[in-house]
């Protein structure tokens, strides 16, 4: 059984894989100023929680964005499981191509996506990962990773428009009744959704002419 852990901007996420088979997920909010200790005690309460043993931990992987909390994580993790933890970075083996202009400084998570989605589905491939920040990565029919795009995350693009501007305000993130909002919640509702829907979509139709040739490959998303 492996430990599994995924530390991104907002959160931490949890999970045990035994086999080919995924035990549970759960989520903490992720805290840079937290220290070794407090994130063992963390992940030890998640652990009793969800009823399982540390002792059978045969070792821990970890995916992460925040080299800060990395930091913090790495060590309660080894500590729990008493090995030391595989961090997902340059030198890793993951049977990619990685064909970009600087291979050492792609993202785990990015890294962390384009695996479980070979692995998963037939390439030719496009992986749309929408957290903090959203991604929209290739990958050809080689398991040739090829680059793709970063942009703001729904949650950040509302941030940025509350805390950017004197009279705009947080909203709930929902699918909009119609596109044209008849108030100020709803034309930053519309805004948010379509925009990042419209984004999405013409990204992908841009990457099935410019790599593809026009035949439309498999399109992933998570988030």
């Amino acid at each position: 059984m492996i430990l599994a852990v995924d530390i991104g901007n907002t959160n931490v996420v949890l999970g045990c894989i035994e086999g080919e088979k995924i035990l549970f997920l759960e989520r903490m909010a992720t805290d840079r100023g937290a220290t070794d200790m407090e994130y063992l005690v963390r992940i030890r309460s998640v652990l009793k929680f969800r009823d399982i043993d540390p002792e059978k931990l045969e070792g821990a992987i970890i995916c992460s964005v925040v080299p800060i909390v990395t930091m913090n994580v790495r060590p309660a993790v080894e500590q729990l499981t008493g090995k030391r933890a595989i961090v997902v970075g340059p030198g890793i083996k993951t049977g990619l191509r990685i064909n970009i202009d600087n291979p050492g400084a792609l993202g785990a998570d990015r890294v962390a996506d384009a695996v479980a989605a070979v692995n998963n589905y037939p390439v030719p491939l496009i992986t749309i990962d929408m957290g903090t920040a959203t991604t929209v990565d290739i990958l050809t029919s080689k398991k040739e990773f090829l680059g793709g795009v970063i942009m703001a995350g729904v949650n950040m693009s509302m941030q940025a428009l509350s805390q950017g501007t004197a009279q705009l305000p947080n909203v709930e993130i929902a699918h909009p009744a119609r596109a044209c909002g008849t108030s100020t919640a709803e034309a930053i509702q519309s805004g948010l959704y379509y925009g990042a829907l419209g984004a999405v979509k013409e990204l992908i139709s841009a990457y099935t002419q410019e790599v593809f040739g026009g035949r439309k490959p498999m399109v992933i998303g998570t988030g």
